[in-house]
């Protein structure tokens, strides 16, 4: 069993993330755990039981154990990963609820698993032998993390020609224009292509099908040296051959190392929800459902809100003008029960831009723009306070 956590929280003092916190006394699956770190080139904190949000004092879980091999670095609340032994979960559901807990088992045909996991907030439920591919990832991820993860926002139309990818275009230019490190991804192979909207499509680089083949780790720093590099920003789209497919655990590798390279990642996505959509949908911070504002877009964006709200927790509307009768903006919030991220603006003048190869954003002055940028603002702000 295996699936993406959606959040890490915050790195250790001095920019590089401190290894997983283990909790456990299952000895068996305590030496699987410690090799698994070693693979990931990780050095954990292995406890019994919950340490304090402080970090233990020397000897406050006894001198024997474990733990006494290991550095004291922080405690549950600080750790970019908490690995809790099927053995442990009891000792652990009193502990601050937090992000980026797995609950780590063996027996695949215990139905009680799924209950404690849910009584101590797990993220995930993982059991070995099968996730260890996955955990070693995992566990790799947050130890390279340089900083704060990327903010990963995906951008999906509630109808066809909602100006979705028009929004994640300019959400992009913006972000790079304030001097973020930004990425682009085009994730529908159908759409024709960010890098032409941007007018970048014969920038040197790679595109989606260079990576189709990917397994396990994709480096951060050669993921970003490798993409073409648009008005400032990098971009992930597709070439013109024939549609490749890439696959679910390619996709997870790609959007993984994105967003270990900190700074904003903004996803394209189609409304058709396949598996390599779901896994980026996994990995989303937050959803902009973009809704023109009349009763059949409504109605339209009403489905592709319940098939993305299986799978992603914040899903926000943006709706775009001009407004129907009796509609505006918090009228369309209500309807789709979601909150509102705001009015897109209409931009006059924009069309002309795109044509003349002028990417949507490009004006800072513009209402895009200023669109973008607060939104921005919001986010990031939102984000300071995430544990």
């Amino acid at each position: 069993m295996s699936e993406t956590i959606t959040h890490d929280p915050p790195p250790a003092p001095g920019g590089r993330q401190s290894g997983p916190l283990i909790v456990t006394e299952d000895t068996e699956l305590l030496d699987d755990l410690l090799r698994l770190c070693a693979a990931a080139g990780a050095t954990p904190e292995v406890r019994h039981s919950v340490p304090g949000a402080a970090g233990y004092r020397a000897g406050a879980a006894g001198a024997a154990g474990p733990s006494a091999a290991y550095p004291q670095r922080g405690g549950w609340d600080a750790a970019p990963l908490v690995l809790v032994g099927d053995d442990a979960a009891r000792r652990v559901r009193g502990a601050l609820r937090r992000r980026g807990v797995v609950l780590v088992g063996r027996d695949q045909d215990d139905p009680g698993v799924w209950q404690r996991a849910v009584e101590i907030g797990a993220d995930h439920v993982l059991m070995l032998p099968d996730g260890e591919q996955w955990l070693v990832d995992r566990i790799a991820d947050v130890t390279e993390g340089v900083g704060r993860p990327a903010l990963t926002v995906g951008v999906i139309g509630g109808r066809g020609g909602a100006g979705a990818s028009t929004l994640a275009c300019a959400l992009a230019v913006t972000s790079a224009r304030e001097g973020k490190r930004s990425l682009l991804v085009d994730a529908d192979p159908l759409g024709g292509g960010l890098d032409v909207l941007l007018g970048g499509e014969t920038a040197d680089g790679l595109r989606w099908p260079a990576f189709a083949a990917s397994r396990g780790r994709v480096g951060g720093g050669a993921l970003e040296a490798s993409l073409p590099e648009i008005h400032s920003l990098r971009v992930l789209s597709w070439d013109r051959g024939d549609c490749v497919a890439v696959p679910p655990p390619a996709v997870r590798a790609v959007l993984a190392a994105a967003r270990r390279r900190g700074g904003t990642v903004v996803v394209d996505l189609p409304r058709r929800i396949d598996d390599g959509v779901a896994e980026v949908l996994s990995q989303l911070d937050v959803g902009l459902l973009v809704v023109p504002a009349e009763l059949r877009a409504v109605a339209a964006a009403g489905r592709v809100a319940t098939a993305v709200g299986m799978v992603l927790r914040d899903l926000r509307v943006a709706v775009r003008g001009p407004y129907a009768s009796g509609l505006d903006d918090r009228e369309v919030a209500r309807l789709l029960g979601l909150p509102l991220a705001g009015e897109v603006p209409v931009e006059s003048g924009l069309l002309r831009a795109t044509e003349s190869r002028r990417p949507p954003g490009t004006s800072a002055r513009g209402p895009l723009a200023r669109f973008c940028r607060e939104f921005w603002e919001r986010a990031l702000a939102e984000t300071d306070g995430v544990v």
